[in-house]
């Protein structure tokens, strides 16, 4: 990376042998920062390396700022120990870390993706993205998917339209982060261009079970880490909020992984590093990826499906769609003194105003929204909004 005029000769000197270090001691098979790869050129690229200047972006940005308040799995709940997307994002970096350092990988990469992830989650967790997606399709639009909308906030919203103008490889994690989809082993599809990049954005809104791969390994980290990060510790919340009994655990998951988060975290980290990569992959033993499964059928059943956790849902769900449509009736009919004006549209620049339906606009706007501030907005709608218990 050649020096521009903006950056100290000493700072240059510094972060080149950053660069240095990182070929001589990380894996061969790790993404270098001098690699990074962004839309738009930097003429100053400063003393900080791509990857790292990434996750301080993220850092910084208003999206990053509203996890502070947003469902993870519980929501309307009076408790301060349960956990929020907020805590969600900093576990899975934490072990992503961790994982990537025992492997030789790039952690400031690690780090960005995992920061950034769950970025674009709307307004109570997973329920929240199927009304949010409901209500997409009803208008014309693609599915709301939360990943997409991650690398949407972060490459098209924030800074008032023109994006952070992030790394391809923190971008690609971002987008195939899915800690859902259960995957035994990972293995990256590398040599990904921007516009091999946008041309999966546009196939998984089109086809939502459209399976992406991460780019890197380092993206293939963060999204087993994801799994790791939340499937003990849902348990632990259900278990806080006497919704499941320690004891319900699976006989076969208790043995193999443990009972508690922590000793589920551990063993499962402990079984990556172990395996190490072999053939360019990460990949867990075939007796933990079973009983990892077994414990995620059990999650489901007994916690995400579990209809006491969805109490004054449906209070929600029509809050979602009167805002909707009223966001969209007031862009259309140019309500200057609405909310999404005077909060969102305001602040952005022409050019996203005028490549975005009014339909678009009001989900990019909805889905940023912390939940507190949705249910605050939703009364002056005059929607009935259900009370936390």
């Amino acid at each position: 990376m050649l020096a521009e005029d903006c950056t100290d000769p000493k700072l240059l000197e510094l972060r080149n042998a950053l660069d240095a270090r990182e070929r001589n001691h990380l894996s061969p098979l790790a993404a270098l920062s001098i690699d990074g790869l962004r839309r738009r050129a930097e003429p100053c690229p400063g003393h900080r390396q791509n990857f790292a200047l990434d996750a301080d972006r993220i850092l910084h940005s208003r999206a990053y700022t509203r996890y502070i308040d947003k469902t993870q799995v519980f929501y309307m709940i009076n408790n301060d120990h349960i956990t929020h997307r907020v805590l969600h994002v900093q576990l899975v970096s934490k072990i992503a870390r961790t994982i990537g350092r025992f492997l030789g990988l790039n952690e400031d990469l690690i780090e960005a993706i995992a920061l950034a992830h769950d970025i674009g989650h709307p307004p109570f967790g997973h329920d929240g993205e199927k009304v949010l997606s409901t209500l997409c399709k009803e208008n014309g639009l693609p599915s709301f998917q939360h990943n997409i909308q991650s690398v949407t906030f972060l490459d098209g919203i924030e800074k008032g339209g023109r994006g952070w103008n992030l790394t391809l490889q923190t971008l690609d994690g971002i987008l195939c982060h899915d800690g859902e989809v259960h995957d035994r082993v990972l293995q990256p599809e590398r040599e990904k261009t921007f516009d091999d990049f946008d041309q999966q954005i546009a196939a998984k809104a089109s086809e939502p079970k459209t399976d992406l791969v991460p780019m890197t390994l380092e993206g293939c980290v963060v999204r087993f880490s994801d799994t790791i990060s939340y499937i003990g510790r849902d348990i632990e919340d259900a278990i806080e909020l006497k919704l499941i009994r320690r004891e319900e655990i699976p006989e076969n998951c208790r043995k193999v992984l443990g009972n508690t988060n922590g000793t589920i975290v551990y063993r499962l980290v402990a079984d990556l590093i172990t395996n190490g990569i072999v053939d360019d992959s990460i990949f867990f033993s075939p007796a933990i990826s079973k009983s990892l499964k077994e414990l995620k059928d059990f999650n489901y059943k007994q916690i995400y499906l579990n209809p006491l956790i969805k109490k004054g849902f449906d209070k929600i769900q029509s809050s979602y769609r009167t805002m909707f449509q009223t966001f969209v009736h007031d862009i259309e009919t140019e309500k200057r003194d609405s909310l999404i004006f005077i909060e969102f549209l305001n602040r952005m620049d022409d050019s996203y105003k005028a490549t975005h339906s009014a339909a678009a606009i009001a989900k990019d706007f909805i889905a940023g929204m912390t939940d507190e501030f949705f249910l605050n907005q939703a009364k002056l709608l005059g929607c009935e909004v259900p009370e936390k218990s």
